[in-house]
């Protein structure tokens, strides 16, 4: 067994780390001290000279140096990491999965006086208030140190060796098995957690710590045939009382006749305001069991566990619940925050390559919304991603995507729960959407999947904000390079027209009856009302390969 100690700078983890390892006999990797090996200098010098980039480049290599875990329940070796190891989901993949990670908790401010006293030089707190840094390295850090076993690092190095070994002997106990969790977050919009292999033990853990007795899942056949089984095992060991629900697959779930049922359905079940509802499926399912759980005895609460890429890194977060109109996309809805979300990226293996592959649409989306990183990882590794190759799995490389997007929209979405704000609030996540709802419509939500429609949508709004003078050429090359490279948003497609001019007629970011176009510009995105019909009439014909009247 490798164990991993993570926590803030001046948690103690230096200190823990030689004691277990003297008292296992087991090696000690200090990864601080691993990288200034291996660089040949301090890591202050590092620092100095290549910026903290530089230095994160050389904690990356050290990680992936140490190898295959040790899966014995012998301690085989004890690795203590520097306070920033596990912001990089690269990082976590490899220091979390088949090894024991233990979060010596402390508060900030006793953090901080133990980094008053000691010798060793920190760069990101150097030269800085030692509270106020730490405070901000903490509320930056929590959701990735909360991954782990959390033990209170407040006592002596003795007692809190002691809580160690305890979380050691929890683990031989428990055996393989019980996944690996990546990260957990307390946030305003509900508690995220993401993990590998997670599951059924989350779930029952998340239903456990609400307190009832009693849950309803919601779900659709294709999903409920690969979690069901375990899922049931897990909440039946927990004791709790459980009724399944079955809604059709896909988007015939988002219908007020569906809804219709699933209430009455719930009526007699007798399904009090104090139960919990657990939505398992895809993005469909999830928008009308969120719709369910709104408006069900005017709300209870829910917990999703999305099981489709596009659910896990953008429906099932943000609490936009709805249902679709003949005359629109999501036009019946309310907005209804779950206690938490799980997503388990083991669950993504058995997708069929269409579904994953439009769901990077939705990730595309992201990327250009700012996140050079994510931009990035698309670009080296978006075939394997489309595909569900395997190799995009253990490389990390499919959590490190959910993660990334996934956390991008938490953020977005606490600062602007409603949609009340401007470019930078929750309305830049429509990036897309406007004309890509409109051809879902179009097609009469069955030719088209989410995230395929998006990626026409993003093309035609890089055609735009290069048209208005917003979207650089380097820029918008780029996009639309993703996108080809991707197989997303290319040729044309068979609809008139006038049908996607009619769907888009009742997109709902209309205000003061203009619509509000999400376009890129050199780093993000911009809000524009003033896009001339020409220019709309001039994207609907690229779209669709028709003429654009003189």
């Amino acid at each position: 067994m490798d164990v991993v100690l993570v926590g803030l700078p001046g948690s103690g983890k230096s200190a823990v780390a030689r004691r277990l390892a003297k008292h296992h006999g087991a090696q000690l990797v200090d990864l601080d001290e691993s990288i200034e090996s291996l660089a040949g200098r301090p890591i202050p010098d590092i620092f100095a000279a290549e910026g903290e980039a530089g230095f994160r480049s050389h904690e990356r290599d050290a990680i992936a140096r140490l190898g295959p875990a040790d899966e014995t329940p012998a301690v085989h070796r004890v690795i203590s990491t520097g306070g920033g190891a596990v912001v990089d989901p690269r990082n976590r993949w490899v220091l979390y999965r088949d090894r024991l990670p233990v979060w010596l908790s402390v508060r900030p401010e006793i953090a901080a006086q133990r980094l008053r006293r000691s010798h060793v030089e920190r760069p990101l707190v150097a030269g800085r208030d030692p509270i106020g840094a730490v405070r901000a390295l903490a509320a930056a850090r929590e959701r990735f140190y909360a991954a782990g076993v959390e033990v209170d690092g407040h006592a002596e190095v003795a007692s809190v060796v002691r809580q160690v070994e305890h979380a050691i002997e929890g683990r031989r106990t428990q055996g393989a098995g019980q996944g690996t969790a990546l990260l957990r977050a307390r946030t305003r919009i509900g508690d995220i957690v993401l993990g590998d292999g997670i599951a059924a033990t989350e779930i029952a853990r998340v239903l456990d710590g609400l307190g009832r007795r009693r849950t309803v899942v919601l779900s659709e056949p294709g999903a409920w045939s690969i979690v069901g089984e375990d899922l049931l095992a897990a909440l039946r060991r927990s004791a709790l009382a459980v009724d399944v629900v079955l809604l059709p697959q896909g988007e015939p779930a988002k219908r007020l006749s569906i809804v219709e049922s699933v209430a009455r359905e719930l009526a007699r079940l007798r399904v009090e305001r104090s139960d919990v509802i657990v939505a398992v499926g895809g993005g469909a399912l999830g928008d009308t069991a969120g719709f369910v759980a709104a408006t069900w005895l005017r709300g209870v609460r829910i917990v999703h566990l999305p099981t489709t890429l596009v659910a896990q890194i953008d429906s099932s977060i943000g609490g936009k619940t709805a249902v679709d109109l003949p005359e629109g996309k999501n036009l019946v809805g309310a907005f209804h925050q779950p206690q938490a979300v799980v997503a388990d990226v083991s669950l993504l293996r058995t997708l069929p390559e269409r579904e994953t592959r439009a769901a990077l649409g939705e990730a595309v989306k992201m990327a250009v919304l700012g996140d050079e990183r994510l931009f990035e990882l698309l670009e080296e590794r978006g075939e394997e991603l489309a595909t569900g190759a395997e190799s995009a799995f253990a490389s990390g490389a499919v959590a490190e995507l959910v993660e990334r997007c996934a956390w991008a929209k938490v953020e977005v979405v606490a600062a602007d729960e409603r949609e009340v704000g401007s470019a930078g609030g929750r309305i830049a996540l429509n990036l897309g959407h406007s004309l890509g709802h409109a051809v879902e419509a179009a097609g009469g939500y069955e030719d088209l999947r989410h995230g395929e429609a998006v990626a026409f949508g993003l093309r035609a709004a890089v055609g735009l904000g290069r048209s208005l003078g917003i979207t650089p050429d380097a820029r918008a090359g780029r996009i639309l390079a993703l996108l080809e490279r991707l197989g997303l948003g290319r040729g044309v497609l068979p609809y008139s027209p006038e049908a996607v001019r009619a769907a888009l007629v009742a997109d709902k970011k209309h205000a003061g009856g203009r619509l509000r176009w999400v376009l890129p510009d050199e780093t993000g995105v911009v809000v524009r009302d003033d896009v001339s019909d020409e220019l709309v009439e001039a994207a609907i014909a690229d779209l669709v390969g028709a003429e654009v009247a003189a």
